[in-house]
């Protein structure tokens, strides 16, 4: 059974007009391959933590992990991924399961 997993982006942007290449083209095909964007956002203020801030926060809910590989390998899209490599700098792309509570996580700790 394919699990819901997110992709947490937090990355700077660079270059405008290479970013801009990539977002006029990222969500339609993002959808095609099944994510959703959930949340876009503007960096506020560090709270807590040892990571150097980011300007920017995408979070993606994709419907598995084959959806999101499927996105990442598409080669239709060989043209499209280099304009968030070139437009982008500081880039962190982490994968995260979907839970629908801590238990897992938690199972078995003391």
């Amino acid at each position: 059974m394919s699990q819901t997993v997110y992709a947490l982006n937090l990355f700077n942007v660079s270059n405008k007009d290479e970013y801009l290449a990539y977002s006029r083209r990222s969500a339609k095909e993002v959808k095609a391959h099944g994510g959703r964007v959930v949340a876009l956002g503007k960096f506020r203020q560090a709270a807590a933590g040892d990571i150097a801030p980011r300007d920017v926060l995408i979070l993606v809910e994709w419907d598995s992990r084959e959806a999101f590989d499927s996105y990442c390998n598409d080669p239709e899209l060989a043209d499209l991924h280099p304009h968030r490599v070139n437009g982008t700098d500081g880039y962190i792309w982490h994968l995260f399961d979907k839970l629908e509570d801590l238990r897992p996580i938690l199972k078995g700790k003391s």
